[in-house]
């Protein structure tokens, strides 16, 4: 595999039993990488584990509901009693539980919304960072997105997280950097999960959206794994404190 072979690394993805996180861990493993497989149930995450030993990878499940910080703790501690180290730390875990304007959001749902998207994002970085800096080695991937770059009518509040996500990649890539530490974040666009089911299934919001996209599709969890994998692997050894958009062109379509 070259610039992409990831044997011997040991990766936790949170958020990672179904959607872009589950993608990004089967990948990931597909390259060599052992993987924790964390979400707020073992049940759930147990199919994904299953699925990736079938297939000749390792794998473990950590469950993990990252908006609590024993649970975090948890999770890192467990990883490195059983592999003895973390090289990649993909944060992929959100939540958005509100749509519409953002003067509908309540105090409770902003501090859900930031604790879980930012601060836990944050924690888990802090908990990863020192063993990474023994080795002089490691990569921090968080799953953002492109609606932290528009403004939105509809997710206001997660557009804020979002893009105080990009702020955190670049200032783990700033303050670790010294110790040849890479954080980045990924930036999708639509793509196909749970999460945007109502904008994909209906065929006249989806057709109305590709056309707006220059490649005329939306995105498959897999177009966002394999950003995962290059940013993880030494092909992404000089990238770091960059926010990689994956939306199809979308974010630079002509406007007239």
């Amino acid at each position: 595999m070259g610039l992409f072979d990831l044997g011997g690394k040991v990766a936790v993805i949170t958020g990672s039993s179904r959607g872009i996180g589950r993608a990004i861990a089967e990948q990931l493993a597909a390259h060599g990488a052992r993987v924790v497989i964390s979400s707020r149930t073992r049940e759930s995450c147990e199919p994904v584990v299953r699925g990736i030993l079938d297939a000749g990878g390792e794998a473990i499940v950590v469950p993990c509901n990252v908006g609590r910080a024993e649970e975090r703790d948890r999770l890192i501690d467990q990883t490195l009693e059983t592999w003895g180290r973390i090289d990649t730390l993909v944060c992929n875990a959100a939540a958005n539980p509100v749509y519409g304007s953002m003067r509908d959001v309540d105090d409770a749902a902003f501090d859900k919304i930031m604790s879980v998207n930012v601060r836990a994002n944050m924690h888990l970085a802090h908990r990863v960072l020192p063993q990474m800096a023994e080795r002089r080695d490691g990569s921090i991937i968080i799953v953002s997105s492109v609606v932290g770059l528009t403004g939105t009518r509809l997710i206001g509040t997660y557009a804020i997280s979002k893009a105080a996500d990009f702020q955190l990649a670049r200032n783990l890539a700033v303050e670790w950097g010294h110790a040849n530490i890479r954080a980045n974040c990924i930036a999708p666009g639509l793509v196909r999960t749970d999460f945007a089911r109502a904008l994909w299934e209906d065929e006249r919001q989806r057709a109305r959206i590709e056309r707006a996209i220059p490649l005329g599709r939306i995105g498959e969890v897999d177009d966002i794994a394999g950003v995962a994998v290059f940013l993880a692997s030494d092909a992404g050894r000089y990238v770091s404190g960059q926010s990689v958009v994956a939306d199809g062109g979308l974010v630079i379509r002509e406007s007239i």
